[in-house]
């Protein structure tokens, strides 16, 4: 059974303004309001999150709770499907990550190595572990998605506001013999270098699965745009690095599918979100700086009733 663990806080080192798991990740690059409303970002967030569900009711749960310097885990899940509930007191803005470490990998290395300059690229976390799951949270309200988790030894992060995270905790999953199977998603989009994949509509109500098998890691986002026409647009203005002339052409706050995740790694909700055109993006960079923008990560997708 896992227990409760409340995080210590950590200190800010000086240059990691730009590590992995940090609120600075990609998103704040567009510099329009779809970025930098993160409020309205978040609610929406919570709205794709599904929460309330018969079917993530059925799942065990890992609550995990996140305040201006804690992060706390708590429940009862081994092995297999599990219901993850992020809540949020006292932040504007939060993102809760959990990283299964390697065996024989002990959390210290996993604090030292946020602490040095190879931080700054997440492919580089590979080395002690896998992100394997990374969803945001708006305070007051619970927000819900379904992972799978392995037996082993797990970090939490917690990242809110800028710079590097804010909290870690410490918890295990144990080994279960007869493991709780995922509710069967009715769709699976999947990122890949340097694409997606998947149904470009996608319904509301629907149980979608956000799933990376690519080898790098990659986030899943979307923001809402007026028509098709102003999509196609927008894919032009990410492919070109022109960010700055989106402004126009964005309807709405992003919403947020799953944060970076590693290879294999993968999270499921409800869609709720209002329909209508939408711009897939995965915001993570290069090793010489380009965002996987500039190389085709951006599709047009539908959200339909």
């Amino acid at each position: 059974m896992v227990g409760s663990y409340t995080a210590t806080v950590q200190n800010t080192p000086k240059g990691l303004n730009h590590m992995p798991f940090s609120r600075t990740r990609r998103t704040p690059r567009i510099g329009i309001p779809m970025a930098l409303a993160a409020s309205s970002a978040l609610a929406v967030l919570t709205a794709l999150a599904g929460s309330g569900s018969a079917q993530a009711a059925s799942l065990p749960t890992l609550n995990v709770s996140l305040t201006a310097s804690t992060i706390t885990v708590s429940g009862s899940p081994a092995t297999g499907a599990v219901n993850v509930i992020t809540t949020a007191t006292g932040v504007k803005e939060a993102s809760a990550i959990l990283v299964r470490l390697k065996p024989g990998v002990t959390p210290a290395e996993v604090f030292a190595f946020l602490s040095s300059k190879t931080a700054h690229d997440p492919n580089n976390a590979s080395k002690f572990g896998a992100i394997v799951f990374d969803s945001e949270a708006t305070p007051g309200k619970a927000v819900e998605a379904q992972t799978t988790l392995a037996a082993g030894e797990y970090v939490a992060l917690e990242a809110a506001g800028e710079g590097p995270p804010k909290a870690h905790a410490v918890f295990t999953v144990g080994s279960s013999s007869t493991p709780v199977a995922l509710p069967a998603a009715a769709a699976t989009e999947r990122t890949i270098e340097f694409t997606f994949k998947g149904p470009s509509t996608l319904h509301d109500g629907e149980l979608v699965r956000f799933e990376n098998e690519g080898f790098l890691v990659h986030m899943d986002l979307a923001f809402p745009v007026k028509s098709r026409a102003a999509a196609k647009q927008a894919v032009k203005l990410l492919l070109s690095g022109n960010e700055k002339q989106l402004e126009k052409l964005v309807a709405g706050p992003p919403v947020g599918f799953a944060g970076p995740l590693s290879s294999g790694g993968f999270q499921q909700e409800t869609i709720t979100a209002k329909p209508g055109w939408y711009v897939q993006v995965c915001f993570m960079d290069t090793q010489d700086g380009r965002s996987h923008t500039r190389l085709g990560m951006e599709r047009i997708i539908k959200i339909a009733k």
